[in-house]
Protein backbone atom coordinates (compact mmCIF):
# COMPACT_ATOMS: atom_id res chain seq x y z
CA UNK A 1 0.00 0.00 0.00
CA UNK A 2 2.97 2.40 0.78
CA UNK A 3 4.30 1.50 -2.45
CA UNK A 4 1.07 2.50 -4.33
CA UNK A 5 0.76 5.73 -2.30
CA UNK A 6 4.17 6.90 -3.24
CA UNK A 7 4.30 5.53 -6.54
CA UNK A 8 1.13 7.79 -7.08
CA UNK A 9 2.72 11.39 -6.23
CA UNK A 10 6.39 11.16 -7.10
CA UNK A 11 6.59 7.78 -9.56
CA UNK A 12 7.81 4.42 -9.15
CA UNK A 13 11.45 5.09 -9.93
CA UNK A 14 12.07 7.61 -7.71
CA UNK A 15 10.07 6.23 -5.03
CA UNK A 16 12.25 3.21 -5.37
CA UNK A 17 15.82 4.78 -5.01
CA UNK A 18 14.48 6.64 -1.16
CA UNK A 19 12.47 3.53 -0.24
CA UNK A 20 14.51 0.87 -1.57
CA UNK A 21 18.25 2.61 -1.72
CA UNK A 22 21.21 0.24 -2.72
CA UNK A 23 23.21 -1.13 0.17
CA UNK A 24 26.52 -0.01 0.11
CA UNK A 25 29.53 -2.24 -1.17
CA UNK A 26 31.58 -3.78 1.89
CA UNK A 27 34.18 -1.91 3.11
CA UNK A 28 32.70 1.60 2.92
CA UNK A 29 31.01 1.21 6.15
CA UNK A 30 34.31 0.88 7.78
CA UNK A 31 35.64 4.18 6.00
CA UNK A 32 38.71 2.24 5.40
CA UNK A 33 39.82 4.62 2.75
CA UNK A 34 38.38 8.24 4.70
CA UNK A 35 40.82 10.72 3.63
CA UNK A 36 42.15 12.08 6.55
CA UNK A 37 44.96 15.05 7.17
CA UNK A 38 48.13 13.67 5.62
CA UNK A 39 45.63 12.30 2.45
CA UNK A 40 44.40 15.98 2.61
CA UNK A 41 47.87 18.16 2.75
CA UNK A 42 48.86 15.52 0.13
CA UNK A 43 45.82 16.21 -1.80
CA UNK A 44 46.49 20.21 -1.64
CA UNK A 45 50.43 19.99 -2.66
CA UNK A 46 49.51 17.62 -6.06
CA UNK A 47 46.16 19.79 -6.99
CA UNK A 48 48.49 23.58 -6.73
CA UNK A 49 51.44 21.62 -8.59
CA UNK A 50 48.36 20.80 -11.59
CA UNK A 51 46.10 23.89 -10.97
CA UNK A 52 48.65 27.13 -9.41
CA UNK A 53 48.73 29.62 -12.08
CA UNK A 54 45.91 28.72 -14.53
CA UNK A 55 42.73 30.44 -14.59
CA UNK A 56 39.13 28.42 -14.24
CA UNK A 57 37.28 28.46 -17.06
CA UNK A 58 34.07 26.53 -16.06
CA UNK A 59 32.79 25.63 -12.90
CA UNK A 60 29.82 23.10 -13.32
CA UNK A 61 27.47 22.20 -10.56
CA UNK A 62 26.42 18.17 -10.64
CA UNK A 63 25.25 18.00 -7.01
CA UNK A 64 23.18 20.73 -6.15
CA UNK A 65 22.97 19.19 -2.14
CA UNK A 66 26.46 19.53 -1.93
CA UNK A 67 26.77 23.36 -2.40
CA UNK A 68 26.58 24.68 1.39
CA UNK A 69 26.58 28.51 0.17
CA UNK A 70 24.84 30.81 -2.37
CA UNK A 71 27.35 34.35 -2.14
CA UNK A 72 29.23 34.78 -3.84
CA UNK A 73 28.23 32.58 -6.67
CA UNK A 74 29.79 29.83 -7.61
CA UNK A 75 30.15 31.11 -10.90
CA UNK A 76 31.82 33.92 -9.60
CA UNK A 77 35.46 31.49 -9.95
CA UNK A 78 35.38 32.00 -13.79
CA UNK A 79 38.20 33.95 -15.07
CA UNK A 80 39.66 34.24 -11.80
CA UNK A 81 43.58 32.57 -11.66
CA UNK A 82 44.30 30.05 -9.12
CA UNK A 83 47.17 30.43 -6.42
CA UNK A 84 47.19 27.07 -4.94
CA UNK A 85 45.25 24.58 -2.13
CA UNK A 86 46.22 24.49 1.52
CA UNK A 87 44.09 22.68 4.20
CA UNK A 88 42.58 23.29 7.07
CA UNK A 89 42.36 19.89 9.60
CA UNK A 90 40.85 18.33 6.88
CA UNK A 91 39.22 21.13 4.81
CA UNK A 92 40.79 21.78 1.33
CA UNK A 93 40.97 25.53 0.38
CA UNK A 94 41.75 26.31 -3.37
CA UNK A 95 42.21 30.17 -3.31
CA UNK A 96 41.13 32.17 -6.71
CA UNK A 97 41.21 35.79 -6.58
CA UNK A 98 39.59 36.97 -3.78
CA UNK A 99 37.86 33.99 -3.37
CA UNK A 100 38.09 30.61 -1.99
CA UNK A 101 36.46 27.43 -2.95
CA UNK A 102 36.33 25.08 0.16
CA UNK A 103 36.05 21.19 -0.08
CA UNK A 104 35.31 18.85 2.40
CA UNK A 105 35.52 15.35 1.38
CA UNK A 106 33.56 13.54 4.22
CA UNK A 107 33.96 9.70 4.29
CA UNK A 108 33.29 9.48 0.83
CA UNK A 109 34.49 12.10 -0.97
CA UNK A 110 37.79 12.29 -3.50
CA UNK A 111 39.16 14.67 -5.91
CA UNK A 112 40.57 13.63 -9.15
CA UNK A 113 43.07 15.06 -11.62
CA UNK A 114 41.08 14.71 -15.62
CA UNK A 115 42.85 15.72 -18.68
CA UNK A 116 40.14 16.37 -19.96
CA UNK A 117 36.59 16.67 -18.20
CA UNK A 118 33.43 14.46 -19.19
CA UNK A 119 29.83 16.12 -19.76
CA UNK A 120 27.61 14.93 -17.44
CA UNK A 121 24.65 15.84 -16.10
CA UNK A 122 22.97 16.73 -13.07
CA UNK A 123 21.62 13.13 -10.41
CA UNK A 124 20.78 11.88 -7.47
CA UNK A 125 22.93 8.84 -7.88
CA UNK A 126 25.83 9.20 -9.48
CA UNK A 127 28.45 10.37 -7.45
CA UNK A 128 29.69 13.37 -9.34
CA UNK A 129 29.38 16.44 -7.29
CA UNK A 130 31.50 19.04 -8.85
CA UNK A 131 33.54 19.63 -11.85
CA UNK A 132 36.41 22.78 -12.02
CA UNK A 133 37.86 23.34 -16.01
CA UNK A 134 41.10 25.21 -15.89
CA UNK A 135 43.13 26.73 -19.63
CA UNK A 136 44.68 24.68 -21.26
CA UNK A 137 41.96 21.47 -21.15
CA UNK A 138 41.58 19.68 -18.24
CA UNK A 139 40.21 19.69 -14.86
CA UNK A 140 38.99 18.51 -11.85
CA UNK A 141 36.14 16.17 -10.53
CA UNK A 142 34.95 16.15 -6.86
CA UNK A 143 33.35 13.04 -6.16
CA UNK A 144 31.33 11.06 -3.06
CA UNK A 145 30.60 7.33 -3.54
CA UNK A 146 28.11 5.79 -1.43
CA UNK A 147 24.66 7.41 -0.10
CA UNK A 148 25.44 8.84 3.12
CA UNK A 149 26.22 12.13 1.18
CA UNK A 150 28.47 14.13 3.41
CA UNK A 151 30.21 16.34 0.91
CA UNK A 152 30.38 19.80 1.55
CA UNK A 153 31.45 22.32 -0.88
CA UNK A 154 31.76 26.13 -0.34
CA UNK A 155 32.56 29.23 -2.09
CA UNK A 156 33.60 32.21 0.19
CA UNK A 157 35.66 35.42 0.61
CA UNK A 158 37.34 34.25 4.52
CA UNK A 159 37.41 30.58 5.12
CA UNK A 160 38.17 30.72 8.47
CA UNK A 161 35.14 33.12 9.00
CA UNK A 162 32.68 31.96 6.16
CA UNK A 163 32.69 28.36 6.58
CA UNK A 164 31.86 27.21 10.12
CA UNK A 165 33.66 23.72 10.27
CA UNK A 166 36.65 25.67 10.02
CA UNK A 167 36.08 28.49 12.63
CA UNK A 168 34.76 25.60 15.24
CA UNK A 169 38.54 23.79 14.25
CA UNK A 170 40.56 23.33 17.03
CA UNK A 171 44.62 23.13 17.34
CA UNK A 172 45.94 21.42 14.21
CA UNK A 173 47.24 17.99 15.26
CA UNK A 174 50.85 19.12 13.64
CA UNK A 175 50.84 22.40 15.30
CA UNK A 176 54.50 22.74 17.51
CA UNK A 177 52.31 23.95 20.46
CA UNK A 178 50.70 20.61 20.84
CA UNK A 179 53.10 19.47 23.57
CA UNK A 180 52.13 16.90 25.94
CA UNK A 181 50.94 18.86 28.76
CA UNK A 182 48.96 20.64 26.27
CA UNK A 183 46.92 17.47 24.87
CA UNK A 184 46.26 16.18 28.10
CA UNK A 185 44.84 19.40 29.06
CA UNK A 186 42.38 19.21 26.98
CA UNK A 187 41.38 15.59 27.17
CA UNK A 188 40.83 15.96 30.42
CA UNK A 189 38.63 18.94 29.97
CA UNK A 190 36.33 17.20 27.83
CA UNK A 191 33.93 13.51 28.75
CA UNK A 192 34.19 10.87 26.39
CA UNK A 193 36.50 7.78 25.37
CA UNK A 194 39.74 8.95 23.49
CA UNK A 195 38.83 7.34 20.56
CA UNK A 196 35.91 9.65 20.00
CA UNK A 197 38.12 12.77 21.46
CA UNK A 198 40.75 12.22 19.19
CA UNK A 199 38.82 12.24 15.99
CA UNK A 200 37.02 15.64 17.64
CA UNK A 201 37.65 18.20 15.22
CA UNK A 202 36.42 21.23 17.36
CA UNK A 203 39.37 19.69 20.03
CA UNK A 204 42.50 18.54 17.32
CA UNK A 205 42.05 19.04 14.39
CA UNK A 206 43.46 16.48 11.32
CA UNK A 207 42.43 13.51 12.59
CA UNK A 208 39.81 11.12 11.96
CA UNK A 209 38.74 7.54 12.44
CA UNK A 210 41.75 5.61 10.38
CA UNK A 211 44.41 7.86 12.27
CA UNK A 212 43.26 8.05 15.57
CA UNK A 213 43.29 3.85 15.23
CA UNK A 214 47.07 3.83 14.90
CA UNK A 215 47.81 6.46 17.00
CA UNK A 216 45.93 4.69 19.97
CA UNK A 217 47.58 1.61 19.09
CA UNK A 218 51.04 3.21 18.71
CA UNK A 219 50.64 4.58 22.26
CA UNK A 220 49.39 1.42 23.89
CA UNK A 221 46.12 2.72 24.91
CA UNK A 222 42.54 1.33 24.93
CA UNK A 223 40.52 3.61 22.05
CA UNK A 224 37.83 2.98 25.28
CA UNK A 225 39.79 4.77 28.08
CA UNK A 226 38.21 7.69 29.43
CA UNK A 227 39.81 10.79 28.84
CA UNK A 228 39.78 11.92 32.25
CA UNK A 229 41.46 8.92 33.65
CA UNK A 230 44.48 9.89 31.86
CA UNK A 231 47.88 9.93 33.69
CA UNK A 232 50.87 12.18 32.66
CA UNK A 233 52.99 9.20 31.23
CA UNK A 234 49.81 7.90 29.26
CA UNK A 235 49.16 10.98 28.10
CA UNK A 236 53.31 11.54 27.20
CA UNK A 237 53.00 8.20 25.21
CA UNK A 238 49.87 9.70 23.55
CA UNK A 239 51.21 12.81 22.34
CA UNK A 240 54.13 10.93 21.11
CA UNK A 241 52.57 8.74 19.37
CA UNK A 242 50.52 11.43 17.99
CA UNK A 243 53.03 13.20 16.42
CA UNK A 244 55.19 10.24 15.09
CA UNK A 245 52.46 8.76 13.31
CA UNK A 246 50.51 11.86 11.81
CA UNK A 247 54.20 13.03 10.48
CA UNK A 248 55.59 9.73 9.04
CA UNK A 249 52.03 9.85 7.23
CA UNK A 250 52.49 13.16 6.01
CA UNK A 251 56.65 12.79 4.49
CA UNK A 252 55.26 9.15 3.44
CA UNK A 253 52.30 11.15 0.97
CA UNK A 254 54.75 13.58 0.26
CA UNK A 255 55.23 13.97 -3.48
CA UNK A 256 52.78 10.73 -3.98
CA UNK A 257 50.43 10.95 -7.18
CA UNK A 258 46.65 11.49 -6.22
CA UNK A 259 46.22 8.65 -7.71
CA UNK A 260 48.49 6.69 -5.25
CA UNK A 261 47.38 8.03 -1.85
CA UNK A 262 44.35 6.24 -1.06
CA UNK A 263 46.61 2.52 -1.55
CA UNK A 264 49.25 3.72 0.25
CA UNK A 265 47.40 4.44 3.35
CA UNK A 266 45.69 1.50 3.32
CA UNK A 267 49.28 -0.55 2.77
CA UNK A 268 50.90 1.31 5.98
CA UNK A 269 47.75 0.87 8.51
CA UNK A 270 48.84 -1.60 11.25
CA UNK A 271 45.84 -1.53 13.00
CA UNK A 272 42.63 -0.14 11.05
CA UNK A 273 40.94 -2.47 8.49
CA UNK A 274 43.00 -5.30 9.42
CA UNK A 275 40.52 -7.04 11.55
CA UNK A 276 41.57 -11.00 11.87
CA UNK A 277 45.30 -10.08 11.02
CA UNK A 278 48.57 -10.25 13.11
CA UNK A 279 49.56 -7.60 15.25
CA UNK A 280 52.76 -6.57 13.50
CA UNK A 281 54.08 -5.40 17.29
CA UNK A 282 53.20 -8.97 19.30
CA UNK A 283 51.28 -10.55 17.17
CA UNK A 284 47.81 -11.05 18.76
CA UNK A 285 44.98 -11.36 16.16
CA UNK A 286 43.45 -7.74 15.63
CA UNK A 287 39.96 -7.38 16.83
CA UNK A 288 37.17 -5.13 15.46
CA UNK A 289 34.12 -3.17 17.46
CA UNK A 290 31.45 -2.28 14.72
CA UNK A 291 28.83 0.58 15.02
CA UNK A 292 26.13 1.50 12.64
CA UNK A 293 28.43 3.79 10.35
CA UNK A 294 32.02 2.88 11.59
CA UNK A 295 34.10 -0.10 12.81
CA UNK A 296 37.37 0.23 15.37
CA UNK A 297 40.36 -1.49 15.27
CA UNK A 298 42.32 -2.44 17.99
CA UNK A 299 45.04 -5.34 19.61
CA UNK A 300 43.76 -6.95 22.95
CA UNK A 301 47.61 -7.27 24.13
CA UNK A 302 48.67 -4.16 23.10
CA UNK A 303 46.09 -1.93 24.41
CA UNK A 304 43.23 -3.06 26.31
CA UNK A 305 45.27 -5.77 28.91
CA UNK A 306 44.73 -8.83 26.96
CA UNK A 307 40.74 -7.89 27.49
CA UNK A 308 38.66 -8.88 24.44
CA UNK A 309 35.25 -6.67 23.21
CA UNK A 310 32.89 -8.98 21.73
CA UNK A 311 32.04 -7.73 17.80
CA UNK A 312 28.46 -6.52 18.51
CA UNK A 313 26.88 -3.08 17.69
CA UNK A 314 25.49 -2.85 20.63
CA UNK A 315 27.91 -4.06 23.23
CA UNK A 316 29.09 -1.98 25.55
CA UNK A 317 32.20 -0.36 25.01
CA UNK A 318 35.78 -1.51 27.28
CA UNK A 319 36.89 1.57 29.93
Amino acid sequence: MLRAALASVVGLKVMEFYVCPRQPRDGLRHDRRMPELPEVTALAAGLTERLAGRTVTAVRLRSVGALKTYDPPLQALCGSTVAGWTRHGKFLDMSAGDLHLVVHLARAGWIRWRESLTEARASLRGPLALQVGVDGGGGIDITEQGTEKRLAIYVVRNPLTDVPGIARLGIDVLDASLDAATLCGLLRARRGQLKTLLADQTLVAGVGNAYSDEILHAARLSPFKQASALTDQEGGRLQDALQRVMREAVERTRGLDIGQLKPDKKEHMAVHGRTGEACPVCGDTIRQVALATRSFQYCPTCQTGGRVLADRRLSRLLR
